[in-house]
């Protein structure tokens, strides 16, 4: 699923192709650890349409001290299966973020990107609200939050359907 995202973006231009090709394992090898806070989006045939890691860890890059004091979980390496892209896996994924961030008592669901694209998607079709962007030098990273919802998933909801 990695290497096909990686090749999505290869063949539209865009930046990082090689990284993720480069890191598809680790990435992989990542939801098979126990430490690792990493879920699946599966498809009732097996095969993994996404996947995305929660952490409660705040990231060294862009949050002020008031921020890193704040109840507020981490979402991070979210990939989605470009042949899934119809049926909305990275919102699905971020659907139950929030509801799994609101269960934990996080107040605030938090993610950071590079790129203009994906600033677009997660502002403009995910929700989030762009906190600030920030460079050490190297390209700007958006960093983003959103308020959790507060509350367990119920029947019949968006992350309970099958794809």
């Amino acid at each position: 699923m990695i290497r096909s995202r990686a090749e999505w973006m290869r063949h539209r231009g865009l930046p990082d192709w090689d990284a993720w090709m480069g890191s598809a394992d680790l990435m992989a090898a990542r939801a098979t650890r126990p430490r690792t806070a990493a879920w699946l989006l599966v498809h009732e045939d097996g095969s993994v349409v996404g996947c995305t890691t929660v952490s409660a860890v705040v990231p060294d890059e862009g949050w002020n001290a008031r921020e890193r004091t704040e109840s507020a979980l981490y979402l991070t390496t979210t990939c989605t299966d470009p042949a899934w892209r119809e049926h909305r896996p990275g919102t699905r994924l971020v659907t139950w973020a929030l509801a799994y961030a609101g269960e934990a008592g996080a107040a605030t669901l938090r993610r950071s990107c590079q790129g203009p694209g994906l600033l677009r998607l997660y502002r403009d079709v995910q929700g989030f609200d762009l906190v600030r962007t920030v460079s050490d030098g190297g390209s700007p990273t958006h960093l983003l939050a959103r308020a959790t919802n507060g509350g367990p998933p119920t029947a019949g909801s968006l992350w309970d359907r099958r794809l």
